[in-house]
Parts: structure tokens; sequence; C-alpha cells
């Protein structure tokens, strides 16, 4: 009775988990990883496997590659979460991974979500990595450049697992449907189209594919005949799901780098798709409204000054309306922007003399453009000199206004897009302007 107890509880565990692979013969996908011949089989293979890091989105088969590693190397294999675990159970893995080394056998610590780990817990496990007595294999969604303390990321070979490929989950949904562990037992009649809409569904992930695949039998209308996979049921079952989108992760940077590269590069339908990847995972319209307005003058600037007027517009309508009404006025915004001339005349401009900023900080202003509210402030010189701009014919004069070390330096340099044609002009004349001044200034043997 209690061996039947058994397989009646490994019956009902999940089909993702009974199809869980345990050897790299049946493992799927990662091909750059584990193909005969590349560096981690070869680590396996030769039994030379060093502590690592996998890293990579859900359900791409990172736990299940450290359980294969532990399994073909017959290390010991410890299973360790970040979530539940502390210092303390650290400290107590470890002592009994020392017992196992010396009598021969090595620990694997799978380390699932290594991120969620604080730079003390991390540190924990240091001195056993260096000293031989863990193999360490970390698996995390985030980028462990940023997540893993720099000590210990050093100490391990970083692997990126990527989305599996549609054949990839194609061909892990027939090994379910014709695998003893999987669903052999039952007589299945689904055909190519509702296996394809399924892997297509999953978006790369095979613990979704599995536990779609599991999820429309399960609801498929059966006979003495077996079990018939419906398009109704397939529809109803290959709903909305949640996308892949962490608004504090890694893949908030990916996607708004996403939208501000496709309307740099005039991508409007680009820029359009990323902004309802954003919008539609739940990312705040505030937050994208506040990277319009920064794109509109980094990117485009002087060529066409609407932009700004567009994006600012736009952050006010997304403040007032939220989601999902205040899709279409990011989308208007968005749409502009990537159809505007582009122009970084601006931020080359900044960057340059924010350089010259920060090294002339000692410099003083000149006097003669100083503010001068007091009489002693008078007294000492304080806008000595000054020329007021509007006295003048064309409401300038040749007045320097730069410090003394910087005089003669030109940081703008508007481009030949949009209207900055214009502001090319316009500066051209006031050059000239400037120039006569100062012809004229050297006829009077006058100062400035």
């Amino acid at each position: 009775m209690e061996q039947e107890g058994l397989l009646q509880a490994e019956d009902i565990r999940p089909l993702a988990d009974r199809m869980r692979p345990e050897s790299l013969e049946e493992y799927v996908g990662q091909k750059q990883l584990v193909a005969k011949g590349n560096l981690l089989w070869r680590m396996i293979e030769n039994d030379k496997v060093t502590s690592m890091i996998f890293w990579g989105p859900p359900g791409v088969g990172k736990t299940t590659l450290a359980r294969i590693i532990a399994h073909q190397t017959k290390s010991y294999f410890v299973d360790f979460s970040a979530v539940t675990s502390g210092i303390k159970e650290i400290k107590e893995v470890m002592k009994q991974a020392d017992l196992r080394k010396n009598l021969g056998q090595n620990t694997i610590l799978f380390v699932d979500e290594i991120h969620r780990f604080n730079k003390a817990q991390q540190d924990a496990f240091l001195p056993y990595v260096e000293k031989g007595s863990i193999i360490l294999i970390g698996a995390t969604t985030e980028n462990p450049s940023f997540e893993v303390n720099s000590a210990l990321l050093s100490r391990c070979k970083v692997f990126v697992l990527n989305f599996l490929e549609k054949e990839d989950l194609i061909d892990l949904v027939h090994r379910a449907l014709t695998s003893p562990k999987g669903l052999a037992n039952l007589d299945i009649e689904i055909d190519d189209e509702a296996v394809d809409a399924i892997a297509s569904f999953a978006g790369g992930d095979a613990r979704i594919c599995l536990n779609t695949l599991e999820m429309v039998v399960n609801n498929s209308p059966s006979d003495i005949e077996g079990i018939h996979v419906s398009k109704e049921i397939l529809q109803q079952c290959l709903q909305r799901k949640t996308l892949l989108y962490d608004k504090h992760g890694e893949e908030h940077y990916n996607v708004i780098s996403a939208l501000h590269k496709s309307v740099r590069n005039s991508d409007v339908d680009a820029a359009l798709y990323w902004l309802a990847r954003m919008l539609e995972a739940g990312e705040d319209p505030l937050y994208v409204a506040r990277r319009l307005v920064r794109m509109a003058s980094e990117d485009i600037g002087m060529a066409d000054s609407r932009a700004l007027e567009i994006t600012v517009a736009a952050y006010h309508a997304a403040h007032f309306l939220g989601m999902p009404e205040c899709n279409v006025h990011l989308a208007h915004a968005v749409v502009y922007l990537a159809l505007a001339p582009k122009s970084n005349a601006l931020e080359v401009a900044y960057n340059t003399v924010k350089v010259d900023a920060i090294k002339t900080l000692d410099q003083p202003v000149p006097l003669h453009i100083r503010n001068a509210p007091t009489r002693l402030m008078k007294d000492l010189g304080y806008s000595d000199g000054y020329e007021y701009s509007h006295d003048y014919a064309f409401h300038m004069t040749d007045m320097t206004c730069l410090p003394d070390a910087l005089i003669g330096k030109e940081y703008y340099h508007p481009s030949n897009q949009g209207s900055e044609v214009k502001v090319q002009k316009r500066l051209a004349q006031i050059k000239a302007i400037k120039a006569n001044y100062h012809k004229i200034r050297q006829q009077k043997g006058t100062k400035k």
C-alpha cells in the first residue's frame, strides 16, 4: 500500500516536473553550451566542473542543467534557495560539504535566484568556493554584473542561457506526448497546428509550454477513443499570458533601451512596438513619458523644438488620464519623435562643455558681467564695462562672456538636419555681426 501511494504521488506531479531531463541527451535547447564539443559539455564529460553562474530568463533549464551536472559527475547535489535560507543555513551546508570532501565526494551547491542574497550572504560562500569545499552553481534572471558580488563573480564562469527556440518547444511537446513520464498513457488526439500554437504561446519558456499542454489536455473532452484537443479549448487556454517584464530588473532597462534606440533610428514601427511592450506589461506610463521628454532634446533638440513640447504635453496627458487612456498620447509622442529630424548637437555640446566646466571651477566670473547690487560691488569693478545688448543695432555686441581661460571656445555646432539648418544660418549671422563689432572696436582702439 505504501508503494502504491508513492506511485500515485509521482503521477500527480505537474507535467513540467515529471518531464525534467535527467541527462544531457534528454536536455532540450542551449546547444551553444551543451552540444557535443562545446565548453560546458567538455567540463561535464571530463568531470572538470568549476563554480559557475547560469544567467537567463525563467523556464530555460537553469535548475535542470545544474541537476544534470550533479548526476553525471557523481556529485552530491544540494538545492539551496536564496529566498528561504540565511547565513546560518549556509554554514551548516558548508560543514556537511567539508565532510563529504574528506570522503572524496564533491558537493554541488545550487543556489536558485542567487541575486536575492545580500552581500553578507554572498560573501559567506567565498572561503568555501576558494578552498574547493563546494562547486557553486548560481542561477539568476538578473544581470550578474550588477547582482553578484565582484569577488564571488570573479571565481565563477558565467554561462548565458537563452530562450528556447520554437523548434525546441515543439520537440518538447512531442516528447511529453510520447514519454511514459509524460502523457503516453493517454490517447491524445492533437494536430500539428495545435502543437505549433502551444509552442508559439510559450515564448521560449519550457515550463510555460508544458504547463499549457497539460492544461489543454486536462480540459479537452474525452470519450472511449481518447482525448480530443479542439480549437475551442485551445483558444481558451491560450489566452493572454504574463509578459516577461520586471519593472526593477534588467528587462526593464533592455526594453526602454530598445524604445530609445528605435526612436533614434527613426524606426516608427519598432518604437511603437517597444512602447506597447512596456505599457502592456504594466510599466508606469509616467516613467515612459519622462524618458520621451529626455529623447526629445537628446536626439532631436533644435532640429525640431516642437518635439519637446509634444513630449511634455504627453507627460501631462499621462498624468491626467493614466492607463489605459493615455496609451494613445504616448503613442502620439513616440511617433512624432521617431519621424522628427534627428540631431544630437545639444547632447554633444553639453557633454563637451561639462568637461571644461569641471576643469575650470576656479575661474572667476568676468567682472563686467557680474551682478552689482551694492555700491561696494560697483567700487570693486563689478559690472564695469558691461554692454547692454538692447542698446546696440543688432541687440548684441562682441563683449566676451566666457572666463578668460576659455575665450574663443565653441561648444554648440548645429547639424544640417531639420530646423538646425536655420540655426546654422542664424549662428553664422551672429558670428558675422560680432566680428564686425570687433573690427570697429579695434579700429577705435577700445577694449571690450
